[in-house]
């Protein structure tokens, strides 16, 4: 596959966990001093989601 196309689908799968992460409210879940931390495991959390949605996606084949 197309290394742009496979890039561009780890991009979207990104946005989309973020925007599917957000509505998780991570502060509640840690200490008040570690907001730093939280947003660190939101955005570790979205990158391993999109990866496993993008090679779900990848390894479909849609051929007929």
């Amino acid at each position: 596959m197309n290394p742009y196309i496979r890039l561009a689908l780890y991009f979207v799968n990104f946005a989309v966990s973020m925007y599917g992460l957000s509505a998780i409210n991570f502060n509640k879940l840690v200490y008040p001093s570690k907001s730093m931390q939280a947003q660190v495991l939101l955005i570790l959390c979205a990158m391993a989601l999109s990866y496993l949605a993008t090679q779900f996606l990848l390894s479909l084949d849609l051929s007929f």
